[in-house]
């Protein structure tokens, strides 16, 4: 099948926290036997900070935006799915309605959220969004997240075929390797400064730094850097994917903190979750609904509710019991939760609806033979 993508960046994490999901579903499409076009717009600094020089499973389209956009769509059209994901950051709007006239015979439409709590808190809080009126003309939703609640929710919307694909780990990229000695801490967090986000890391990153003046704590990510932090944080900017093991390896225990809308709405683990257990490192995370779907609390991942319980966690653990915690999402995650096991998923669905829609033609002795029998 040929498969042609709007998407944020494939190439870039640079203010992308969707690069790795993109990078793990479209590598995993592309081996099954799918043919990836992914078209990613020329903004916001990307191309000058790429962290994936070449993307061997797909090809890649800069373009730039909205000029280029009318020679896209006629490509796109030519394709068996277009997918249009959330987020791409220019011209969204535009491109939830147009990639809709790629509809055909042939050619279906997919829109693939990547934040369901943010657009459905749009969309739901608007009866005049634009977006609205799109849903139910999509041959597929998918989301980055969310469980049951956001199917149910885009259901109400009008969505057909409404499905969650999780985040998850691709052995090649994310793996154990060995610490950096100039990144030792006791606790690591990598993510950009968000709104709402932010007093998330407040209250369990930054707080359990203060509560814990003799240890030691790394931040990673963009916007930091005129944030007031406490003396035993050290902010080390931007993290390209290709970093995230050394960081993950060379801290004590991990932090995941989800923003305020995804822990809301629960069932969504971020990429660092997954590249956390790649790294077979010991992670705790905030509290969320639907933890227990993915990881099994103490034994695989320790979730914490306050940044009192972050520093039991690290005064509490051991370093053995920390490796074992680590050791056994490692082997969870390569077991349940890989990027080849998301897109046999996704294949299986487009597979199953392509075959609803052009059935195979009956054999004609059968169809004779049946109707000799009548």
């Amino acid at each position: 099948m040929r498969i042609f993508v709007f998407g944020s960046s494939i190439t870039s994490s640079y203010w992308n926290g969707a690069a790795t999901y993109y990078r793990g579903i479209y590598k995993g499409l592309a081996t099954l036997g799918h043919e990836v076009t992914f078209a990613e717009p020329d903004i916001y600094k990307r191309q000058q900070n790429r962290d994936l020089s070449e993307v061997e499973y797909a090809k890649v389209i800069v373009y730039q935006t909205p000029k280029d956009i009318e020679e896209l769509m006629g490509l796109a059209c030519t394709a068996d799915l277009v997918i249009k994901h959330s987020g791409v950051g220019a011209d969204d709007e535009l491109l939830e309605r147009r990639v809709l006239g790629c509809k055909s015979a042939r050619t279906q439409v997919a829109f693939w959220d990547v934040d369901a709590p943010a657009t459905l808190q749009r969309v739901e809080g608007n009866a005049f969004d634009p977006f609205r009126r799109c849903i139910p003309r999509y041959d597929f939703v998918f989301t980055y997240g969310g469980g049951p609640e956001v199917v149910r929710r885009y259901g109400k919307l009008g969505a057909k075929n409404c499905h969650p694909i999780y985040n998850a780990l691709d052995p090649e990229t994310h793996y154990p390797e060995a610490g950096d000695d100039g990144l030792k801490c006791d606790l690591a967090f990598v993510g950009n400064r968000l709104p709402d986000r932010e007093k998330r890391v407040e209250q369990f990153f930054l707080r359990a730094a203060e509560l814990a003046p003799e240890m030691r704590f790394v931040l990673g990510g963009e916007g930091w850097g005129g944030k007031a932090l406490p003396a035993n944080v050290r902010w080390i900017g931007h993290v390209g994917t290709g970093a995230h093991n050394r960081i993950n390896a060379s801290a004590r225990m991990v932090l995941n903190i989800n923003r305020e809308s995804m822990a809301d709405v629960g069932f969504s683990p971020p990429t660092r979750v997954f590249e956390a257990a790649g790294a077979g490192s010991c992670l705790i995370t905030d509290k969320w609904r639907g933890i227990e779907m993915f990881f099994e609390p103490e034994r695989e991942i320790l979730v914490a509710d306050s940044a009192e319980e972050i520093v039991g966690y690290l005064r509490g653990k051991t370093a053995e019991e920390a490796r074992a915690i680590g050791g056994a999402m490692h082997g969870r995650a390569l077991e349940e939760h890989t990027y080849a096991q998301r897109a046999a998923e996704v294949d299986t669905i487009l597979r199953e609806a392509r075959a609803d829609r052009h059935p195979s033609a009956v054999d004609a002795n059968a169809l004779k033979a049946a109707l000799r029998r009548a």
